[in-house]
C-alpha cells in the first residue's frame, strides 16, 4: 500500500477519436504523499494500464509498480474520476501490483476519562448515525479538510460531533485498512475533555467504557486496531 497526492489531472483521448468502453480517459500525476510536513480496481477495468516503460517528465508510467517510485502517472477513466470524486490534491491508495482506488484520511479522538488508576480509566465510544457503516461503534472524528492539520480537525470535528472542546494529545496509532471501495488512513489521538458537556448531534448513542468493557459493543473493523493498541496499553488480560 501507498498513498499518492493527486497533483495534476489531463485529458488522456486528445479528441477521443476511439474511446475506451468505458468512456474517455484521463492521467492522474501523482506524487508519493509523505504525511504533514511531507471497490478495488483491477487493471482492464476501468483503468488503462500500459506496459511502456515511458517517465514522461519524470513519472513513473501506468505500467511500472516500483515501491521506490515517487511520482506517478496513471491512466483512468473519466467516469471512475467521477464516482470516487477526485480532483487536485487528493488521496489515492496504490497497493503492490499497482491497482488504484480512492483514499480518505480522517483523524479519531480517543476520548480518555482523567482517572489515574487504569481499573478506573474509560474511553468514549460512539455508535455511528448514518451512512454505510451506520450502527456501529468507532471513536468520533473525521475528514482533515483542505489548509488543516490533524489535530486542528480534530478539535473542530469534535466540536461539530458532540460539542465539546478537547485537548489533543499524543498521536496512539495510525491505521491502515482497506474497506471494499476505498482505503483509509486514520490518525488516533489521545485527548482529553477541556470544556462543555457531552451532546450527541451525528450519532445514535455513546458509552464510557472500562477497560473491561472493551469488547460490549460491536467496534467497526478500521477501530478495532486502536482498540488492540489501548488492550495493550492498559493491560487488559487476553480473552482465551
Amino acid at each position: 500500500m501507498s498513498l499518492y497526492k493527486i497533483m495534476d489531472i489531463t485529458e488522456a483521448d486528445f479528441g477521443c477519436e476511439e474511446c475506451p468502453s468505458d468512456g474517455p480517459h484521463a492521467y492522474l500525476y501523482l506524487e508519493r504523499w509523505k504525511g504533514e510536513n511531507g471497490s478495488k480496481m483491477k487493471m482492464g477495468e476501468n483503468h488503462s494500464f500500459s506496459n511502456e516503460q515511458s517517465r514522461e517528465n519524470g513519472y513513473c508510467d501506468n505500467g511500472e509498480v516500483e515501491k521506490n517510485c515517487e511520482t506517478r502517472r496513471v491512466e483512468v477513466s473519466e467516469k471512475w474520476i467521477a464516482e470516487n470524486g477526485l480532483k487536485e490534491k487528493k488521496l489515492v491508495d496504490i497497493d503492490e501490483f499497482g491497482n488504484i482506488r480512492k483514499a480518505i484520511r480522517v483523524v479519531a479522538a480517543v476520548i480518555v476519562s482523567n482517572g489515574g488508576d487504569l481499573s478506573r480509566k474509560k474511553i468514549f465510544a460512539t455508535k455511528r448515525g448514518y451512512g454505510e457503516l451506520k450502527g456501529g461503534w468507532e471513536f468520533p472524528g473525521g475528514k482533515i479538510e483542505e489548509g488543516e492539520t490533524p489535530r486542528q480537525a480534530l478539535k473542530r470535528e469534535i466540536k461539530e460531533e458532540i460539542d465539546v472542546e478537547i485537548e489533543v494529545g499524543r498521536l496512539m496509532h495510525t491505521v491502515e485498512f482497506d474497506y471494499p471501495n476505498f482505503h483509509l488512513s486514520m490518525d488516533c489521538f489521545e485527548c482529553v475533555i477541556e470544556n462543555g458537556s457531552i451532546v450527541l448531534k451525528e450519532h445514535d448513542d455513546a458509552r464510557w467504557l472500562c477497560r473491561d468493557e472493551l469488547e460490549s459493543v460491536e467496534w467497526l473493523p478500521a477501530d478495532l486496531g486502536v482498540i488492540e493498541v489501548i488492550r495493550r496499553e492498559w493491560k487488559v488480560p487476553t480473552i482465551t
